[in-house]
């Protein structure tokens, strides 16, 4: 292979890597976005309710569950996002005191745990959903909504949060930093390495 073509093949991939770590950022970050406006259609959902409780002297039906529901729901859609800025509680004591080749194993080795979990929670969610919308199960309440619409965020949630691992992992296994997330000072994710900790 010659010098031009391999500088073509190194850019072509190049812009790959950049395509599948930007779509994956964006997916990360409407999670995000999603997950914010849940946890705030509830807080007014919960407002309405207290209003109609309390002021208008009226029974609510529908309220409560729904606001459980969209708090468990903004919990699911939520992880790929927290995942990319590094947000989810880590213990870094063991990882600090590590060389940096130790350290980069350790990540790798967490992040492949997590997938392997995350992938089974994801694929047994899938299953839960599946059940629910094939056999239109509804809420033992007055309200009666169908279970597979909560049911969904299971595992569009930890997929989500599977592909963002990935990502992850691969971008330390391929020295490409944080796949596009903001540092986070003190993690030590796969992006939080120093540049003095390279080999």
């Amino acid at each position: 292979m010659t010098e031009h073509a391999r500088e073509r093949a190194a850019a072509r991939e190049s812009a790959f890597a950049r395509s599948f770590f930007g779509t994956v950022g964006l997916l990360s970050t409407l999670c995000g976005i999603a997950a914010a406006s849940m946890i705030f259609a509830s807080v007014l959902i919960t407002c309405q309710m207290i209003w109609m409780r309390f002021v208008m002297n009226a029974s609510t039906i529908w309220q409560t569950e729904m606001v459980v529901y969209l708090m468990i729901a903004a919990t699911m859609i939520g992880l790929p996002y927290v995942q990319r800025l590094r947000g989810h509680v880590n213990v870094d004591l063991l990882p600090m005191l590590l060389p940096p080749p130790a350290r980069r194993a350790l990540t790798a080795a967490t992040l492949c745990l997590t997938i392997a979990v995350a992938g089974v929670v994801a694929f047994y969610g899938f299953e839960l959903f599946h059940l629910a919308f094939e056999r239109n199960w509804k809420s033992d309440t007055v309200w009666g909504v169908s279970l597979w619409i909560p049911y969904i965020a299971i595992p569009l949630g930890f997929g989500l949060f599977v592909l963002q691992l990935s990502a992850d992992l691969i971008a330390l296994i391929t020295g490409r930093g944080d796949a596009g997330a903001p540092p986070a000072p003190g993690n030590v994710a796969p992006g939080n390495l120093s540049p003095g900790d390279k080999d």
